[in-house]
């Protein structure tokens, strides 16, 4: 029985779609095969909603049997409410792309910082779709903000070609995942990247409630010819991992060297005395909103379920 190193590419109800790793560079004449996990669990894997994701490395055999997954070098996780598990959504991805919009679904920079939460080890690039649509002073503040704190920023609109040209350049040669709210036009980005509009269905608005209807309902990695793309399902909620909450300052980047000038080590920057992070929010260095989407985070770690992160801003 030869065992093979592989790129998972797909995983629906415990059948994963594996490709040889040498051949997914090129998924459109990748020759896959359908793999279960042999025994039906993964040696060495616990606490996870799902053992494997897109984007993992494993060995596998001919035959469809998953033996063992390969170190990840990256991850994007989230919490499972439902399951009150840490669920990992991709694996060894080049970036992770949070798509947000100007309007429909509105513009939630809570949501950008919680998706910067759970991109472990990813370089996030801040896509914002709909700019046809302006955003408002503070929101396009907010958005700027991104960038000035070493966060690569993308404004486009879906349907300009133009923005599409610019926006496979800057992905060529990697392999990336899309993230975002349902509505926000992660699918029809998908698509015209893919130059083919059928690939992936999209849907319409909910006016009602200003939120997307689910038009992808698992994660899959697509040929996109000079890179590849991972589409996963729209989300209307994204929980941070439940993890040692001190982790969490690692995402706010304008944390960092305050940080090691607090006089509690290490400091959650909330009620310790003497917190250098405090101060600097104090005196304006530090964005407000983004102090308290931090503390709303921390919070939904220490005090499950998470009422702190139901808001939709």
């Amino acid at each position: 029985m030869s065992e093979r190193i592989g790129v998972i590419t797909r995983g629906i109800n415990n059948i994963y779609t594996v490709v040889p790793v040498e051949q997914a560079q090129e998924l459109s004449t990748a020759t896959p095969v359908f793999c279960r996990i042999k025994g039906k669990v993964l040696q060495d894997v616990e606490d996870s909603y799902n053992p494997l994701a897109v984007g993992d490395r494993v060995i596998y055999t001919h035959d469809g049997m998953v033996l063992s997954r390969l170190e990840r070098r990256n991850s994007f996780a989230r919490w499972n409410a439902k399951r009150q598990v840490n669920q990992t959504l991709v694996a060894n991805m080049d970036r992770i792309l949070c798509i947000t919009s100007t309007n429909d679904p509105p513009f939630r920079p809570r949501f950008i910082d919680r998706a910067i939460a759970c991109s472990h080890k990813i370089p996030v690039m801040i896509v914002l779709n709909k700019c046809d649509l302006a955003l408002t002073g503070e929101e396009e503040q907010r958005f700027r903000l991104y960038g000035e704190l070493g966060y690569e920023i993308f404004a486009m609109s879906a349907f300009d070609q133009a923005g599409i040209i610019a926006l496979r350049a800057r992905l060529a040669g990697l392999t990336v995942a899309l993230i975002g709210q349902s509505g926000v036009g992660k699918s029809t980005i998908t698509n015209a990247l893919l130059g083919e509009d059928e690939m992936q269905r999209t849907g319409e608005i909910s006016s009602k409630f200003h939120r997307g209807r689910h038009t992808t309902n698992h994660a899959i990695m697509l040929d996109a010819r000079t890179f590849r793309v991972v589409d996963t399902p729209g989300m209307r909620e994204l929980l941070v991992p439940h993890e040692d909450p001190h982790v969490l300052a690692d995402s706010f980047p304008e944390f960092r060297n305050l940080a090691q000038k607090c006089s509690f080590q290490p400091c959650l920057h909330d009620h310790e005395p003497g917190c250098a992070v405090k101060d600097a929010l104090e005196k304006g260095m530090i964005h407000p909103d983004r102090y308290e989407s931090y503390l709303r985070m921390i919070a939904s770690i220490e005090d499950r379920p998470e009422s702190w992160e139901s808001d939709r801003r």
